[in-house]
């Protein structure tokens, strides 16, 4: 059983590389039958960046490699553009950590007149270590955290995060943290989401699935804002890491294989919880008129 002809295919979460496969993923992706990539900006230079310079180059080769997708694939790209929260850690120990959040705060800024200038759809990734810190670097990333959901509540954008993985308490307390930098839940998105929380548990925190067959069969059935991602990371060290790029769409067309309701599902993840969360639809371009 064939896709719905009116259904998106979307990877919410993505980094591709100018140094990795790059445009040649993107193209995978498409053959696959994918239409929509939300592309999270990485480190390109393999440097801990040290000044606002750093970044601005970092979002603007995101954003290029993005318009060269859209011109040469065909794919809808969406750019994702924020100061890697485990920049902080490393930069700490380097230039202080008075001065390592100084400039998260200040990339942060960025990203959000990226935003604003309808460059980017998100800030992100923004959030927390996944691994343990010393005291002070904890507070530190904890302060960037609060100034960047102050950030995507000013630039009307959704904010993507990266943490560890959440259960109940740790949605709740996402929301709350969002909540008092005036950031509506509904536009929080917990990225690389590998655990299924019972929906009135995620306290309106949209979680990003990691698209692993188990999972996308498990949260199938759930009420959205739900996404489905790969996060590719187009790294030659660690090719395919986490999941390859063409598996959101290779997942779509299984599910269609079951049943007409089954691939009726995937506009949760792929269209309504866009309006939910990002206020705009993933459309697929109309037919050409002859």
């Amino acid at each position: 059983m064939p896709l719905p002809s009116d259904l998106p295919i979307v990877d919410h979460h993505c980094h591709l590389s100018p140094t990795g496969e790059g445009i040649g993923a993107a193209r995978r992706f498409a053959a696959a039958g994918g239409t929509h990539l939300l592309l999270a900006t990485q480190n390109y230079a393999g440097t801990v960046p040290r000044r606002i310079e750093d970044y601005r180059d970092q979002f603007d080769t995101t954003f290029r490699l993005a318009q060269s997708i859209r011109t040469e694939v065909g794919v809808d790209v969406r750019c994702v553009v924020a100061p890697y929260p485990i920049d902080l850690v490393h930069a700490a120990p380097v230039i202080g950590v008075d001065a390592a959040l100084a400039l998260q705060r200040e990339a942060a800024d960025l990203a959000g007149r990226f935003v604003r200038e309808g460059l980017a759809v998100a800030l992100g990734e923004v959030g927390t270590p996944h691994f343990p810190v010393d005291e002070p670097i904890r507070l530190a990333c904890d302060l960037a955290l609060d100034h960047a959901f102050a950030v995507a509540r000013d630039a009307g954008c959704p904010a993507v995060v990266h943490s560890a993985d959440l259960d109940a308490s740790g949605y709740r307390e996402l929301a709350a943290r969002a909540a008092r930098a005036g950031l509506p839940a509904h536009r929080v998105v917990k990225h690389y989401a590998r655990s299924l929380v019972p929906r009135d548990d995620r306290h309106g925190v949209a979680p990003s699935f990691l698209a692993r067959r188990d999972l996308v069969n498990a949260v199938l059935s759930e009420e959205g804002p739900w996404f489905l991602e790969t996060d590719f990371l187009d790294d030659p060290s660690r090719p395919g890491a986490v999941l390859d790029l063409a598996t959101v769409p290779r997942r779509a067309l299984a599910l269609a294989g079951r049943d007409a309701e089954s691939a009726e599902r995937l506009r949760i993840p792929f269209v309504e919880s866009f309006e939910t969360v990002y206020g705009w639809r993933p459309e697929l371009p109309r037919p050409r008129s002859r």
